[in-house]
């Protein structure tokens, strides 16, 4: 009686797949079981770098130790030993005494010699001046005035006749001077030349004149140096 009725069910299922497929129907859709993920990160994991910790060296302080310190090199200084009883006076350079002469109208004035000699056993006979004038264009005759200067007493000539310069060109003229050319040459001895300068255009007009230069010529005596003699000594001829 049991196996009729297994038999029975199991030939109620067959047929209701069979009328199922008959009418077109499709099975039930079977649910597809589903899975929980647990334990899912929700943030992306960090990750933080490891830097190694600074190892330091300490360096052991000496007690008692000074340190070096450099010296700057020094240039030694030589001494100067002073005999007993002499007193050093300081160096300085010599300073000219002599004042600057005002020459307007000129550029220079040059004078070959600071002495010259009368005669012709010394030398130099003769001094150069070359002067060299601000206006070449419009100069046309540079004049030179000379006269002397007692050393001793201060009394001075009478100015020489003006003595023309002559031109050698690009405003420079040049005389050479000789002691006959001055009045009273035979009145002063060692004494000073002063002289003066006188520029002047072709008609005479002045464009420069220089004050006097009183003392940085002088003409002086010649005086030879004696020139000794052989003696000769007789040879006494014994018999």
């Amino acid at each position: 009686m049991k196996k009729i009725s297994i038999l029975l069910i199991y030939a109620v299922l067959l047929s209701a797949c069979s009328m199922t497929e008959f009418l077109g129907l499709s099975p039930a859709p079977t649910t597809a079981p589903t899975f929980t993920m647990t334990n899912v990160p929700t943030d992306a994991p960090t990750f933080t770098p490891t830097v190694p910790t600074p190892t330091f060296t300490t360096t052991p302080t000496l007690v008692g130790l000074k340190t070096k310190t450099s010296t700057p090199d020094f240039t030694p200084t030589p001494l100067l030993l002073t005999p007993l009883g002499v007193t050093l006076l300081p160096s300085a350079t010599p300073i000219s005494l002599a004042t600057q002469v005002p020459m307007p109208g000129f550029l220079s004035i040059s004078v070959s010699d600071e002495q010259f000699y009368k005669g012709k056993d010394c030398l130099p006979t003769s001094v150069k001046f070359t002067v060299q004038v601000a206006d070449p264009a419009n100069t046309a005759f540079v004049l030179l005035f000379v006269r002397f200067k007692s050393k001793q007493t201060g009394t001075t000539s009478e100015w020489t006749d003006s003595i023309a310069m002559e031109s050698i060109g690009v405003g420079t003229f040049a005389h050479d001077l000789i002691p006959s050319e001055m009045k009273a040459v035979d009145l002063f001895e060692n004494a000073w030349v002063q002289y003066q300068l006188v520029a002047t255009d072709a008609h005479s007009n002045k464009l420069g004149k220089t004050d006097i230069f009183s003392e940085k010529l002088s003409l002086l005596e010649c005086v030879p140096t004696p020139v000794p003699t052989a003696s000769i000594t007789p040879t006494v001829l014994v018999p």
